[in-house]
């Protein structure tokens, strides 16, 4: 009698093992990748992107709310984070059309508008026209040193 009870308490062991055993692999599999951070000139223009943003006094449309530029900054940093633990940014232009064009959540595009302006403009040509004025200032510089 005691030999069906020991077969089937083997049994349910190996089934509990293999149950945990399928669920680890399952985890594994769907697990998020932690990518390598982008590049460091890659990051540090960004970061450059998003202080200009705020040293001209802007304001950030997202979803409808109007946000501060220390906010979209804040906010367009997280976006940053959560891309590069999926996959590095090889360039700021990718940061603009991945991060800080339109809500990863309702797909509206940002808009800008600066210094109190009434004119808005779409975030990705704005960051972009403000990205080349910060590459063609410094190569300015350095051909002028």
């Amino acid at each position: 009698m005691a030999e069906p009870i020991q077969r089937a308490a083997c049994m349910a062991s190996r089934q509990a093992w293999s149950t945990a055993a399928a669920w680890a692999l399952l985890l594994f599999a769907v697990a998020p990748a932690h990518a390598e951070p982008s590049p460091p000139a890659v990051r540090a223009e960004i970061q450059a992107l998003l202080q200009r943003l705020q040293s001209q006094s802007c304001e950030v449309n997202r979803n409808g709310k109007w946000h501060t530029a220390q906010e979209a900054a804040t906010h367009l940093s997280a976006k940053l984070g959560h891309i590069e633990r999926d996959h590095a940014l090889h360039s700021a232009e990718q940061f603009i059309a991945e991060a800080a064009t339109r809500s990863s959540l309702t797909g509206q595009p940002y808009a800008v508008r600066c210094a109190g302006s009434t004119n808005l403009a779409d975030s990705g040509p704005w960051l972009t026209a403000q990205l080349h004025a910060m590459r063609s200032a410094r190569k300015a510089k350095a051909a002028s040193s």
